[in-house]
């Protein structure tokens, strides 16, 4: 569907009041034009709406008139550039950005992502993924949470032979 029909649904619903239904027309636009501040800034509009000052905040990034809190919290709660970056959702160079304000912002959230995650210059197309990135979770817990089930049953299953052999005693 195109970019402009899209944007004129998102605006049908959010006067219909289907807010929910606005802001995935508007995610999968962002998905589909990720170049396009348009959508960008109408889904920072939509999660205002919302309440949720970090997700405007990072949809609203790009925007020269953007809302310092929400900036703020957008920053808070995406720490790392690393974190930025990923969650900018940006695809290409920075010169793909419409506004020279946009333009900066992206290059910087990259070029601090390359001095502090990656050691390396950073690429918005190539940023390797975040599964490597991940917390190990222990096996220990569900190890020992395992055992103790098979104790308990042992437990049980020695309980009720003892029952069985005193009941034909």
């Amino acid at each position: 569907m195109p970019l402009n029909e899209t944007l004129a649904r998102a605006d049908a619903d959010l006067a219909a009041g289907r807010v929910p239904m606005a802001r995935q027309r508007l995610r999968g636009l962002v998905s589909s034009f990720p170049a396009d501040l348009e959508p960008r800034r109408r889904l920072g509009e939509v999660y205002r709406l919302y309440g949720e000052p970090a997700e405007a905040g990072r949809w609203m990034y790009l925007e020269q008139d953007r809302d310092p809190a929400e900036t703020l919290a957008f920053e808070r709660r995406y720490a790392t550039a690393e974190q930025r970056m990923r969650a900018l959702a940006w695809s290409g160079p920075e010169s793909l950005a419409r506004s020279a304000f946009a333009q900066e912002q992206l290059a910087a959230v990259r070029a601090a992502c390359s001095d502090d995650a990656l050691g390396a210059p950073a690429d918005w197309d190539t940023l390797p993924s975040d599964e490597g990135t991940e917390t190990k979770v222990s096996a220990l817990p569900g190890y020992v949470g395992g055992t103790v089930f098979v104790l308990v049953i042992l437990v049980f299953l020695a309980i009720w032979v003892n029952g069985l052999v005193a009941l034909f005693d």
